[in-house]
């Protein structure tokens, strides 16, 4: 019996050995389709659509990209997680992918074990604003002032649950102050009330605000990024400014279904590695305000792990409900 067994398990392992190099040698072998959370025109759409061309080259294979918004990506992501693992249907996963778990806790899928990663492609920074007439300059001046004042400072986001809301929530948690949450349906309304000096901060994308940053109609506190910004030279980053945590801000990557080859998701991988390499593309993408941070699969895991530990200890820590 145990012989039996052994060699069935020596067979099947042939067999599957057997049809990777056919895997390989085949993929792709129709249009590739890359869905995408958030609606056209949006940062992440951008990147997709910036970086498509180049892949169909690499590929040897149209890429389509196809818009399915709402449920702060999760529509996206369930569709891809019960699409064919075979490395045809990718999801362009965000930040917003490792957060839903901790806010919704009936999704119709898992987003850890459905999909698995095969690349990070970008980080998005963005900006610690105030209005213009705070006496407070930097993070540390801030920090001061709000200890001294629990609740006092406000800081406008574009709705519960989004990254705007949730690093408000973590500098409450690293710098031990307590700033109070104002939700917005958008983040055009917070910023325009940071204009107007109704509320005191708010949590942004960079590129959206930059504008209003040079005219003076707010003003940056800090990058929530790796680096400053080429256009804000001035302006520091959160570590910098001696606050943890901060380094990433809202990141794009690729996932394919759960189950996909391994050899398929390398393919895919290595394809995106010689176009992120491309200095057009990277100057394209610098132009939106993006950093390529390209990864092997492996590292992109690690980043998830990272990403889904900080993010559930800060919604359950600040006990955030989603109504």
């Amino acid at each position: 019996m145990r012989v039996s067994f052994l060699a069935s398990l020596a067979t099947a392992f042939a067999l599957a050995s057997a049809c990777a190099p056919a895997v390989s040698a085949t993929f792709p072998d129709k249009p590739i389709r890359i869905i995408v959370g958030f609606p056209a025109g949006s940062t992440g759409d951008l990147i997709v659509r910036i970086l498509s061309p180049r892949m169909a080259q690499g590929l040897g294979q149209p890429v389509i990209v196809e818009n399915r918004p709402g449920a702060g990506s999760s529509i996206a992501a369930e569709a891809v997680a019960h699409a064919a693992p075979d490395g045809h249907t990718l999801l362009l996963s965000t930040t917003a992918n490792v957060i839903n778990p901790s806010l919704y806790p009936n999704l119709r899928f898992n987003f850890a074990k459905d999909l698995t990663p095969v690349t990070l492609l970008a980080e998005a920074p963005a900006l610690l604003i105030a209005r213009t007439d705070l006496p407070s300059r930097t993070v540390k001046e801030l920090i001061a002032a709000a200890s001294e004042a629990p609740g006092k400072f406000s800081y406008g986001s574009s709705g519960n649950g989004t990254f705007t809301h949730l690093y408000g929530e973590l500098l409450n948690q690293v710098a031990q102050v307590r700033l109070t949450h104002v939700p917005y349906k958008g983040g055009a309304q917070a910023l325009t009330d940071v204009m107007a000096g109704r509320v005191d901060l708010a949590f942004t994308p960079a590129a959206p605000v930059l504008a209003q940053v040079s005219a003076g109609r707010v003003k940056a506190l800090a990058v929530i990024g790796r680096q400053r910004l080429a256009s804000l030279p001035q302006v520091p980053t959160f570590a910098e400014s001696g606050i943890a945590d901060f380094d990433s801000a809202l990141w794009f990557g690729l996932h394919a279904p759960a189950g996909t080859p391994g050899i398929v998701v390398e393919r895919l991988s290595s394809a995106l590695q010689k176009v992120l390499a491309d200095p057009e593309v990277r100057r394209q993408l610098t132009d939106q305000t993006v950093e390529v941070v390209a990864s092997t699969p492996s590292q992109f895991a690690s980043t998830i792990a990272g990403e889904s530990a900080k993010w559930s200890r800060v919604i359950n820590t600040a006990g955030i409900k989603i109504d």
